[in-house]
């Protein structure tokens, strides 16, 4: 398994508050099939923020910026396809637009797919087969999922689920379930929402009545599980299995002393094999810069890596 790196500056952690800013936008979306990534970045030199694209299957990892004809805000959106457009989504007087962007000879073109009328929008993480985009629309009681693009008429409303909708997990290689973080009643659990099947919602994660518990990283191969849960008396990263009976296990090693874990990968292919599914981790402790984990739950130890130079921390395969 390996982590992508990128740009050195970024990930070496700006500090004040345009460096928040940059820590924000550092985040590195990269598309399905591991063809392509996308993220804001920001000039040096004039202070702009702009839709960067970069090339990760090809012999060296090379990137492409994709200006619009006026700078972008920090809080607009950037999702790359598989076929090399990259999605952005703005915020327009109180709308938010849709659009791909793509190299033109020596500019950006710019292909409009329509806007979403709602207070919130964002978009979901790339889905299965790199072709579509979905966003949720975040309402006073109701989440609401769109397909944005891949429906050839513009955004399309999906699904409303009630209470409040974060996070976003493909289950399977088909795009059609979701699995999403929902605050309802005072609690979070994990729901799936079935998008060929009008947004028929069903519960995921509850691991007790009274816990919150959140869906972090999912494999559709091997079934693997990654959660956080306050089920074991504080927040804990378990693992479970897709489809299983057995409950969700706590492994100590999960829980390193001075350091908080986030997992950003799971290896891919191991078909009904899910102890032996490796999974990298970011690491964040008192020093600052952050640091690769590796875990398996066969091997019941994480091992601690130092991150490749200029990584933009989170991001891999």
């Amino acid at each position: 398994m390996t982590a992508c790196a990128f740009d050195a500056a970024l990930a070496a952690g700006p500090t004040g508050a345009l460096g928040a800013a940059q820590r924000r936008r550092a985040a590195f979306t990269i598309a399905a099939d591991g063809s392509y990534g996308a993220r804001l970045a920001l000039s040096g030199e004039a202070g702009c923020w702009f839709p960067e694209r970069w090339t990760l299957d090809g012999p060296e990892p090379y990137a492409v910026p994709l200006p619009a004809a006026q700078p972008e805000e920090p809080d607009s959106e950037v999702l790359p396809l598989a076929d090399g457009q990259v999605l952005i989504r703005r915020r327009v007087a109180g709308r938010h637009t849709l659009s791909l962007l793509y190299p033109a000879g020596p500019g950006t073109g710019e292909r409009p797919l329509g806007a979403v009328e709602c207070a919130e929008l964002s978009l979901l993480p790339p889905a299965p087969g790199g072709s579509s985009a979905f966003a949720l629309g975040h309402g006073e009681r109701s989440t609401s999922v769109w397909l944005v693009h891949g429906g050839g008429f513009g955004p399309q409303h999906l699904a409303e689920v009630p209470g409040h909708c974060t996070g976003g997990i493909w289950l399977d290689r088909t795009g059609r379930l979701l699995a999403l973080d929902r605050r309802l009643d005072g609690r979070t659990k994990t729901v799936v929402v079935d998008l060929r099947r009008g947004g028929e919602t069903s519960p995921l994660l509850q691991i007790t009545d009274d816990s919150d518990d959140r869906l972090l990283l999912a494999d559709p191969d091997s079934g693997l599980l990654l959660v956080r849960s306050d089920a074991p008396g504080d927040e804990r990263l378990g693992w479970g299995v897709l489809g299983s009976a057995r409950p969700v296990r706590f492994p100590d090693c999960l829980r390193p002393a001075q350091a908080e874990a986030t997992p950003f990968a799971v290896q891919p292919g191991q078909v009904l094999t899910p102890e032996a599914c490796a999974v990298a981790f970011r690491m964040d402790g008192p020093a600052g810069r952050p640091w690769v984990g590796l875990w398996r739950p066969s091997e019941r130890r994480l091992r601690q890596l130092p991150a490749p130079e200029g990584w933009l921390a989170g991001a891999g395969l």
